[in-house]
C-alpha cells in the first residue's frame, strides 16, 4: 500500500506555509492549493511573483495532473493504459509518449530487484485485494494460473513509441510508479510558469521540494514513522521522496493480506516496516520505495549505494532504523538506528 495519511499531510503542509510565512516578507506569501487525482489528494504549495501568477501556475500543474490520470489509470476503461491492457497481446500497439516513458522507466527497478518490482504484477494483486474485500484466500492453484501473466521480461518495448505484450493474459498496473511520474510532469509544469519554490506532495506517499521557502534551506517533510520513536524529517531542495508501506495485520486481521504483492512468490509482502527513500526525482523514489520494501535492508542498503544521490531509511515498530545514503541527509531524532554509506 503506498502510505497515504490525508490528515498528517495536511497538517505538514500548514506548518509548511506557517514557517515559510513567518520568515518570508508580505510579497512572498505562499500559495496553497488541493485536488482529488489518481485515487489521492494531492496538495501543492508555490511562492510566485504574485498570487495570480501562483494561482495560474498550480491550476496548469493539477491540469496534466489530470491528463495524466486519463493516461495511466487502470480503474478507467478508455483510459490509454487500460487500452493497452487490452489490445497488446501479441501485437506492436503505438502508445502516447508518456506511457511509453513511464513504462520504459519501471524496468531498470524490475532488472536491479531481480523482478521483485514488478509493473505486471496487476492479476496477482487483484486476487488478493479481493480478499481484503472480504473474498476468499487466493488458493495455490489460483496463484499458479497466474504464473504465465506475470513477468517483466514479458513487455516488449519497440521504439520509439510501440509496446508489446508476450503474454496472452498480461496486465501493466503502474501504481507504484505512475504517482512519481506525474509529480515530476507537475514539477515541469510549475518551471514552465516561472515558479522556482514549490511542494508538490501526492497523498502524503510522494513529494517533490522545488527551490526552497524563503528564508529556508528546503522543504522539512516528516517522515513516515510506524515506531513513534525515530522521528524521521528530510529537507527537500530540488529532490523528492517517497513512502512505502505494507498494510499491517492488526489492521486487516488477516496474516496473509497485503496491498504490496511479491510478484516472485505469488504472496504479499511480508514486511513489517516502513520505507522512505530520497531521490533526484518523484518518479525514481516513488518506484524506489517499493523496491527497497520488497529486496528488504540488506539488499536495499547496496542498491542505494550503487545509486547517485540517494538515500533510505527503513523503520520497523520497534524503531530500530535502519539508514544507507550516497549523498542526502535524513535526520533522526533519536540514534536508535543503524547506518551506513554515510547517512546519519
Amino acid at each position: 500500500m503506498r502510505w497515504s495519511r490525508l490528515a498528517i499531510a495536511s497538517l505538514a503542509l500548514a506548518g509548511l506555509q506557517a514557517a515559510a510565512a513567518a520568515n518570508s516578507p508580505a510579497t512572498a506569501l505562499p500559495v496553497h492549493q488541493r485536488k482529488y487525482a489518481m485515487g489521492t489528494v494531492f496538495d501543492i504549495v508555490a511562492y510566485g511573483d504574485s498570487a495570480e501568477r501562483a494561482y495560474g501556475a498550480i491550476e496548469k500543474a493539477f491540469q496534466e495532473i489530470v491528463r495524466l490520470d486519463e493516461v495511466m489509470s487502470n480503474y478507467k476503461p478508455e483510459s490509454d493504459l487500460s487500452r493497452l491492457n487490452r489490445s497488446a497481446h501479441f501485437r506492436v500497439q503505438n502508445v502516447v509518449p508518456d506511457l511509453y516513458r513511464v513504462v520504459e522507466e519501471s524496468l531498470p527497478y524490475s532488472r536491479m530487484s531481480v523482478g521483485k518490482f514488478d509493473i505486471t504484477v496487476g492479476p496477482l494483486s487483484d486476487l488478493w485485494k479481493a480478499e481484503l474485500r472480504g473474498g476468499p484466500v487466493p488458493s495455490a492453484s489460483q496463484l499458479a494460473r497466474m504464473e504465465p501473466c506475470v513477468g517483466y521480461t514479458k513487455i516488449r518495448m519497440v521504439p520509439p513509441r510501440g509496446i508489446e505484450f508476450l503474454s496472452s493474459c498480461l496486465q501493466i498496473d503502474l501504481g507504484a510508479i505512475g504517482k512519481g511520474y506525474a509529480v515530476d510532469r507537475a514539477v515541469e509544469v510549475l518551471k514552465a510558469q516561472g515558479i522556482r519554490s514549490a511542494l508538490v506532495n501526492a497523498g502524503g506517499s510522494t513529494m517533490y521540494g522545488m527551490g526552497s521557502p524563503p528564508g529556508q534551506a528546503g522543504w522539512t517533510v516528516t517522515l513516515r514513522d510506524p515506531s513513534h520513536s525515530a522521528g524521521p524529517t528530510v529537507s527537500l531542495h530540488d529532490n523528492a521522496v517517497s513512502t512505502s508501506e505494507q498494510s499491517g495485520p492488526s489492521l486487516l486481521e488477516n496474516r496473509r493480506a497485503g496491498h504490496i504483492v511479491n510478484p516472485r512468490t505469488g504472496l504479499p509482502a511480508d514486511v513489517r516496516f516502513a520505507v522512505s527513500v530520497l531521490a533526484g526525482n518523484a518518479t525514481a523514489a516513488d518506484a524506489l520505495s517499493t523496491t527497497l520494501l520488497l529486496v528488504g535492508p540488506k539488499e536495499g542498503r547496496q542498491l542505494v549505494l550503487r545509486s547517485i544521490q540517494t538515500a533510505a531509511i527503513w523503520i520497523p515498530p520497534n524503531g530500530q532504523a535502519i539508514t544507507a545514503s550516497s549523498g542526502p541527509k535524513i535526520y533522526l531524532r533519536t540514534t536508535n538506528s543503524f547506518s551506513t554509506g554515510g547517512s546519519r
